[in-house]
């Protein structure tokens, strides 16, 4: 193609009105594509305008996968029309002969297509998750930091292929749905609904992921998982809410606050059965309010069977030591709903097949090693003294979420629906974003 048809031919592709460009000289086309975006321009100006996507050959395995992605976005929930696909494939072929303004101008086309795509990708779903810290949402990133971490791929094709710039859940749930997996209209719906719920999981930094609904915690460098534990959640009555927050320090030898509803359901029965000498057994104080002025009163002095029957509230607190539900440690992101990671004397529950026993809080198979992890090294217990805080150098994000289309490998493991959630969304599919604009 001599150069005058291709600058002819590319002015056809831009986005940008291609009218307003005085002549068809490649340069005033080129010049068009740059005024795109600032922040792509500064990403080229670095590279010292050398081609991301393109190869010297005019090849770009690297961007036919990214149309290949563009094409089948419906599977991510977007619309693939907006990507004007068949313009990005014109200028590819446009630059296989490699004039390098044809290349120039082709290349910035991959790049504020692909740019488009991740920030829309990264579009807040409406998932029922509390954002203790507002950070924590999903941001769409500037257009030079997408381009830099493509860029610093080992294989841009396989950053695309594998949807780098997203957490692995959602890489896996994608490629189920572009796959057409999901044989029933129900099982597609719930593919979607839990691609939602992947979508707000981050893919860069240092983090934590709890999936409640298959009991396991996963620690996360990058994409990469580096370490892995079982936890017990959440009973029905009690789940493990979806949540995302900042891990800010450790609790040694911590007192277990009773919830008022454990503390009727599990506690007081014991006491009527038993008598006060259980508390004193496990190690359980009664205070006389919740508040930080409340003091130690005596036991005796509570109606037991009515703390059973409900009639009356009592807070109850549990020493440090061996048989302190808290264990040795816990975890705090401090938030409304009480929640937070904490070690376990109750071993035992680890081995169970379904661990589902807490009242919300999340129970660690090995509370040492999560620590180790979390500061870089290991931690011991500094002195016996109760609630002893050890800050975090650095805020640790800890996700709490519901994944019960897990991907495995190749494959997705489906996971039963415990908690009803999946049920109660897709009774109502007009509030789930997974059924926006379809």
């Amino acid at each position: 193609m001599r150069p005058a048809s291709v600058a002819l031919g590319i002015a056809a592709l831009l986005p940008i009105a291609a009218p307003s460009i005085a002549g068809p000289g490649i340069g005033a086309i080129v010049a068009v594509a740059a005024r795109a975006g600032t922040s792509t321009a500064d990403f080229y100006a670095a590279r010292k305008q050398r081609p991301l996507w393109i190869a010297r050959d005019g090849r770009s395995a690297a961007g036919e996968q990214l149309i290949a992605h563009l094409k089948n976005a419906d599977a991510d929930g977007l619309k693939s029309r907006t990507y004007r696909t068949a313009n990005l494939e014109r200028a590819l072929r446009a630059a296989r002969d490699g004039d390098p303004r044809a290349v120039a101008a082709a290349d910035r086309m991959l790049s504020d297509a692909f740019v488009a795509y991740a920030r829309d990708m990264r579009r807040l779903p409406s998932v029922p998750m509390i954002w203790v810290d507002a950070s924590l949402r999903p941001i769409s990133p500037a257009p030079a930091t997408l381009l830099r971490q493509a860029a610093s791929a080992p294989s841009l094709g396989g950053y695309i292929a594998d949807l780098g710039w997203m957490h692995p859940f959602y890489a896996g749930i994608r490629r189920a749905i572009a796959s057409g997996q999901g044989r029933t209209k129900a099982e597609r719906a719930l593919l979607r609904l839990n691609l939602d719920r992947a979508r707000v999981l981050p893919s860069t930094g240092k983090f934590v992921v709890v999936n409640a609904a298959d009991a396991r915690l996963t620690m996360y460098e990058g994409a990469r998982a580096v370490d892995s534990m079982k936890v017990v959640v959440g009973k029905p009555v009690h789940p493990t809410p979806m949540m995302a927050a900042n891990i800010r320090f450790t609790s040694f030898n911590p007192y277990w606050n009773v919830p008022s509803d454990l503390a009727a359901e599990r506690i007081a029965p014991n006491v009527v059965k038993l008598g006060l000498p259980y508390l004193k057994e496990k190690g359980y104080q009664v205070l006389s309010g919740w508040d930080d002025s409340a003091k130690v009163i005596n036991p005796a002095t509570v109606d037991w069977a009515s703390v059973v029957s409900g009639k009356r509230e009592i807070r109850l607190r549990q020493l440090p030591g061996p048989a302190n539900s808290m264990g040795n440690m816990k975890f705090m992101f401090p938030n409304a709903q009480g929640i937070y990671l904490h070690d376990t004397p109750q071993k035992e529950l680890l081995g169970e097949a379904s661990r589902m026993f807490s009242g919300g809080c999340v129970r660690l198979e090995d509370a040492p090693r999560f620590a180790r992890w979390l500061y870089g090294k290991p931690l011991r217990v500094p002195s016996s003294k109760p609630e002893l805080k050890v800050d975090l150098p650095r805020p640790v994000p800890v996700y709490l979420t519901y994944i019960t289309a897990r991907p495995d490998g190749g494959t997705l493991t489906y996971l039963p629906d415990v908690y009803g959630r999946d049920a109660q969304a897709l009774r109502d599919p007009k509030k789930n974003s997974l059924f926006a604009g379809r």
